[in-house]
């Protein structure tokens, strides 16, 4: 268990927080460090249910369970990854990333059906403007184009 008391400077009051461990051998360090990190474990586990199906899975044996969860981490953690290197504008989130994606996807399969390719700069324009349908936060530069 550990015990913080915090005092205001300027009226100095105080309050406590008290923070608790079932694992004995942790130090005061360590339990600090744990508390800190956990809206960061809640907001995980939050993108782990309503991005990446953890809520979703039917398994009932082990394995099952095990690999279907294990999915939906690597994924918040690949999407996470990927917002951070590919940031196309500053408010994009888990939800626009997997919008951009599969807009991506059915534009390339649409362009696919065409008896006659469209030229490569079309094509990306094509491709650029329907992955961001669907994206709640717009880049600035697709804002303006409509």
């Amino acid at each position: 268990m550990v015990i913080i008391i915090k005092i205001n400077q300027r009226t100095s009051s105080q309050s406590h927080v008290i923070l608790f461990s079932s694992d004995l051998d942790l130090n005061h360090e360590k339990i600090i460090d744990y508390y800190r990190l956990r809206f960061q474990i809640e907001f995980n586990f939050r993108d782990a249910k309503q991005c990446w199906g953890l809520e979703d899975f039917m398994n009932v044996k082990e394995t099952g369970v095990t690999n279907a969860a294990n999915l939906s981490f690597f994924m918040v953690n690949l999407s996470h990854y990927l917002l951070k290197v590919t940031q196309t504008w500053p408010r994009c989130s888990v939800l626009d990333l997997k919008r951009q994606f599969r807009g991506y996807r059915y534009a390339e399969e649409s362009i696919k059906l065409l008896k006659e390719k469209p030229d490569p700069v079309l094509v990306g324009q094509i491709l650029q403007r329907l992955s961001s349908l669907g994206c709640i936060h717009k880049h600035s530069q697709q804002a303006s184009d409509h």
